[in-house]
């Protein structure tokens, strides 16, 4: 990891103040002197201002177990020149908070936030008008202002903004895990337990196309934990596939199988190598 001379390592993340991808990004840089957090309105801002040396590091989401993967993030990993060097699990508890007075009119909050909880906002909340916002702290924040409007968020952010916990746990499954990537411009050595995560793009659309690239990784027993196809927006039935594996680039059979994938495909682009969460 690149730190400034003055010995600041700063991290970018979604702000304002109390967001998700604040506390990853708290818990994943434990440890890091000099660790200072800059908050951006954006995932777009977070990333780019990694491209552009801003910051050390950002830390975004990029897939969620309830609501899949987090796709705005998944584009800009394919368009920006970022490499992914972490990734931490955080665990998700939404919480209905706001001043608690008067009736809930407008429900506010991040979209995959409010995706998370789209069963308990059906269920209590069916007249209720639905908004987006920037973050779950935005959402917060403006809650602070009017009494018939409450967020989703954390416990921790209602406890920053001054506002009520009026439900907890209201998420759709109770088991809610957000996997979060740090993302640098300079990849890292082997861990010795490391994930690798790929996009291939295929440009021609013939029989066994994909499970040909599949095939070089599995004759090579390389164990993949993900894969996910996004639009390429070159044409109806055109896709990217997003691949995580188990392992290094630099292990011999990641290696040989990424190079093998290259033979066959019209783009494999290696999005990086780096150490696994913890369970």
């Amino acid at each position: 990891m690149s730190q400034k001379a003055s010995g600041e390592y700063r991290i970018g993340v979604l702000g304002p103040q109390g967001t998700y991808s604040e506390k990853a990004a708290l818990l994943w840089s434990k440890g890091i002197a000099g660790a200072t957090l800059v908050y951006f309105p954006d995932f777009d801002c977070v990333l780019d201002s990694v491209r552009q040396g801003r910051v050390e590091a950002g830390i975004v989401p990029v897939e969620n177990s309830l609501e899949g993967a987090v796709t705005a993030v998944m584009d800009l990993l394919l368009r920006l020149d970022v490499v992914i060097v972490g990734e931490v699990n955080l665990s998700i508890r939404h919480c209905l908070v706001g001043q608690g007075q008067g009736e809930i009119k407008v429900i506010l909050s991040h979209p995959q936030a409010l995706a998370q909880c789209r069963q308990y906002l059906h269920e209590h909340f069916p007249e209720s008008e639905i908004r987006t916002t920037g973050s779950t702290s935005h959402a917060a924040r403006l809650a602070q202002e009017f009494p018939e409007m409450a967020a989703i968020a954390g416990q921790d952010t209602a406890e920053r903004y001054g506002l009520k916990i009026l439900a907890r746990e209201i998420q759709d499954a109770r088991d809610n895990i957000t996997r979060f990537i740090v993302v640098g411009t300079e990849g890292v050595g082997a861990s010795g337990r490391d994930k690798t995560s790929l996009v291939i793009y295929l440009d021609r659309d013939r029989p066994g196309a994909l499970y040909s690239i599949l095939e070089e990784f599995a004759r090579r027993n390389i164990n993949l934990t993900r894969i996910e196809s996004r639009p390429s927006r070159k044409g109806l039935g055109d896709y990217y596939f997003y691949i995580d594996l188990e392992g290094h680039i630099h292990d011999r059979e990641v290696g040989e199988a990424v190079a093998a994938a290259r033979s066959k495909a019209a783009m494999v682009k290696v999005l990086g190598s780096y150490p696994r969460a913890g369970k």
